[in-house]
């Protein structure tokens, strides 16, 4: 009898979004894919409602995923540097779709809010 690995992702789909799911993942990655490099404190005011806890927790996801680049500076004060790895970066035109999709939505719900 083989055991089934629990962890193991059941399909693509489901490792594709184990990577970027949740709320704050495909934000950091869209955000990096904006402006380039950001720093830790950068990253946090792109993303006001971000815990520095939860930030610091999905920067090492991202960071472990292959996904976004760490770079740190040894000095005083240290400085720590983002960037999309080229892995990353082949998930902007999935990210920017998304980000169409989402954008027609929001405007249809405000036309039919108007309407009524």
């Amino acid at each position: 009898m083989v055991k089934k690995q629990i962890d193991a992702p059941a399909c693509a789909v489901d490792y594709a979004f184990r990577r970027i799911g949740g709320k704050f993942k495909g934000r950091i990655l869209w955000h990096l894919h904006l402006h380039g490099l950001l720093r830790f404190g950068e990253l946090g005011r792109t993303l006001p409602d971000i815990t520095t806890k939860m930030l610091t927790q999905t920067l090492r996801a991202l960071e472990a995923d292959n996904l976004i680049n760490r770079n740190v500076f040894h000095e005083v004060p240290p400085k720590v540097e983002y960037s999309l790895t080229e892995i990353g970066k082949e998930l902007i035109p999935f990210i920017s779709h998304l980000k169409e999709w989402g954008d027609k939505q929001i405007k249809q719900k405000k036309e039919l809010t108007n309407k009524s």
